[in-house]
């Protein structure tokens, strides 16, 4: 039993691990510094951090409780946010995919949708270099399908992560072109938007990634309806769709097997 939770720890240590590095990623795109240089200052008041400061959440917690950065609380609380939310996320997925390459590969993908998530809530916007490191992670996973078929994709055929890319992207890229010639603007669908479901296409395959492109429109649909009807936002107003990725993803990636067996049941 000891052993049992100690995986569970190792587990969670290196998710906060992963989210110090996510939250370099963050702070780098925010401030424009070198990732290494993002990774070793303050993201509030820039001074460079103590090594202590560093460690994952002892050092963020010693930020928000140091009063000569009380200023800058919300960076810090981010940061710690970023880290829980990484930790939280690696524990779930070991849970259900234990020590395997599902779990190595998913984890790489959610550690990419964490720093989206942030990215574009704040900035509105999703940097390629995330879609290029999800494309580039995205390779083993499809050499290896095509030698070792992944459980994940349901029919053992080595092009199923090429085929996924069109589900998502290929129908946000549809919508894109549609809202453009409609109101004239490519804010109704950023490109960013279409581009980072390329990559969560190959990691999921084209089942999958039809789960979480519908989860993330009736998230945001959702979430959309209660912001205007609370008077928060208004109908013109440009909500990230970003976060409603991240959500739809991971959603697929933890139950989407049993939502599609639930639908073909029915």
């Amino acid at each position: 039993m000891t052993g049992y939770y100690a995986q569970y720890a190792v587990v969670f240590i290196s998710g906060l691990a992963a989210g110090a590095l996510i939250n370099a990623c963050i702070c780098s795109v925010f401030s424009g510094r070198p990732l290494f240089k993002a990774f070793l200052h303050c993201a509030g008041c820039g001074v460079k951090l103590k090594p202590f400061e560093l460690i994952p959440l002892i050092g963020t917690i010693a930020l928000i409780f140091n009063k000569r950065r009380r200023n800058k609380d919300e960076k810090h609380l981010r940061r710690l946010c970023v880290e829980m939310l990484t930790a939280g996320a690696f524990v779930a997925l070991y849970h259900k995919y234990m020590f395997t390459v599902d779990f190595l590969a998913f984890a790489y993908l959610v550690s990419i949708l964490t720093a989206v998530v942030f990215i574009d809530l704040e900035l509105k916007i999703i940097p390629d270099e995330l879609v290029i490191a999800g494309l580039i992670g995205g390779i083993p996973v499809i050499v290896y399908n095509i030698f070792f078929p992944m459980k994940i994709y349901l029919d053992g055929k080595w092009w199923n992560p090429l085929f996924g890319i069109i589900p998502g992207a290929g129908f946000l890229l549809v919508a894109a072109v549609i809202g453009m010639l409609i109101y004239g603007t490519d804010d109704a669908m950023g490109m960013g938007d279409v581009k980072i479901f390329a990559p969560i296409g190959i990691f999921l395959g084209w089942r999958l990634c039809i789960v979480a492109l519908l989860m993330s429109i009736l998230l945001a649909g959702m979430t959309s309806l209660l912001l205007m009807a609370s008077g928060a936002k208004k109908r013109k107003d440009v909500i990230p769709f970003g976060p409603f990725i991240a959500a739809g993803a991971f959603i697929a990636i933890m139950w989407g097997t049993d939502i599609i067996k639930w639908y073909t049941s029915n």
